[in-house]
């Protein structure tokens, strides 16, 4: 059992996002997704490069960065990406000891450990590459009590902070490699985090008549970390996972799930701030009480605001998906409530599926 403890893992601690104008997608993760601007960086406070937004709602904390100048890494990330997740970062005890087990096992080095120090304390942090240009950051903000690290400034000095949705917590991020690669990414969670495969879903499972994916959920932190990975299968027509490459130009995030805690106000509330969500078919309606059996909320109001139900062992789940959230096809949002349910709606990943490839078509890429 030691040897699953060698990199403890407190939680998320942050989603960075390399965006292409960090005040406008400031702007829309407040009004349209009801965070509250906390924290800023950029010239102002002495940062050169770049511009710096942290949004929270919960426990989820997103920070969205744009560069300034042609040549910024930002700049090109964005160029070659578009708007999307550049780092995932992930809450540790010691981010020194958590960056000597990753590339002692193997993970490729970004930044070593460094602390940052102000006037609220110090934070240490550790940066190593995944799947794409992505990476994962380390984060020890033990010994911290400012509002997000050192080199930020407070934007809510009267602590006046948006009601939100009701999104309390990240529940998973998904990431979208490319065909034969998702063993290998497999094997790097488990070799480099000692995370564990909880589900499987096969091309067999995930498909329809023209297209499939494969894809492997990886799980740690005792649960609270979860890293859904896909791929393309060999299908008739491109799949949505080969549309993401293409547009995304490799791999990279493809959604992240926000838990909720009542999912039926959250999505009333979403579309009332005008988020677009992914259609679910009639038909579906027509079976899913009778596949998922009893539960608190009203069939009514699931069918009413197109929310997709499943249930598990261990209990059930209410999910739906947002239409991607920039132009590019490329990264989208889950809202999710889970009632004991640990897995990820299997039997609404069909559904889901269906739902992207008719927006796939919408746009010419099937």
């Amino acid at each position: 059992m030691a040897e699953s403890d060698f990199m403890p893992l407190g939680g998320w601690d942050h989603l960075e996002l390399w965006v292409g104008n960090a005040k406008q997608s400031a702007f829309f993760y407040e009004h349209a997704l009801g965070f509250t601007r906390v924290a800023y960086a950029g010239p102002e406070t002495g940062l050169r490069d770049r511009a710096s937004y942290v949004l929270e709602q919960g426990e989820i904390r997103l920070v969205v960065t744009s560069g300034l100048r042609s040549d910024s890494e930002v700049v090109r990330f964005a160029a070659r990406h578009g708007d999307g997740a550049k780092d995932v970062s992930l809450q540790v005890p010691d981010a020194g000891v958590a960056y000597r087990e990753a590339v002692g096992r193997g993970a490729t080095s970004v930044a070593e450990p460094r602390w940052l120090e102000d006037e609220h304390g110090r934070v240490e942090l550790a940066t190593i590459a995944t799947y794409g240009e992505n990476v994962h950051t380390f984060v020890n903000r033990a010994d911290y009590a400012g509002p997000f690290l050192p080199g930020f400034v407070s934007l809510s000095p009267n602590g006046r902070r948006d009601t939100g949705v009701g999104l309390i917590a990240i529940d998973h991020v998904v990431g979208n490699v490319e065909l034969g690669r998702m063993d290998h990414w497999v094997e790097f969670y488990e070799r480099v985090f000692g995370m564990v495969n909880i589900v499987h879903f096969g091309d067999d499972q995930i498909q329809t008549e023209y297209s499939a994916l494969m894809s492997k959920v990886m799980a740690g932190g005792d649960g609270k970390i979860k890293f859904p990975i896909n791929e393309p299968a060999e299908g008739k027509r491109k799949s949505q996972i080969d549309e993401y490459l293409e547009f995304n130009e490799g791999p990279g995030v493809q959604h992240i799930a926000l838990q909720s805690e009542d999912v039926v106000r959250t999505v009333e509330a979403l579309k009332g701030r005008g988020i677009a969500f992914l259609d679910t078919p009639e038909t579906y309606y027509e079976e899913v009480e009778g596949r998922v059996g009893e539960i608190a909320e009203s069939y009514d109001d699931l069918k009413r605001l197109r929310i997709l139900a499943d249930r598990d062992e261990d209990g059930y789940l209410l999910q739906i998906f947002t239409k991607t959230a920039q132009d590019r096809p490329t990264m989208f949002f889950e809202v999710i409530e889970r009632h004991g349910a640990t897995t990820f709606g299997e039997g609404n990943f069909k559904a889901l599926f269906e739902s992207i490839e008719r927006e796939q078509a919408l746009r010419g890429n099937l």
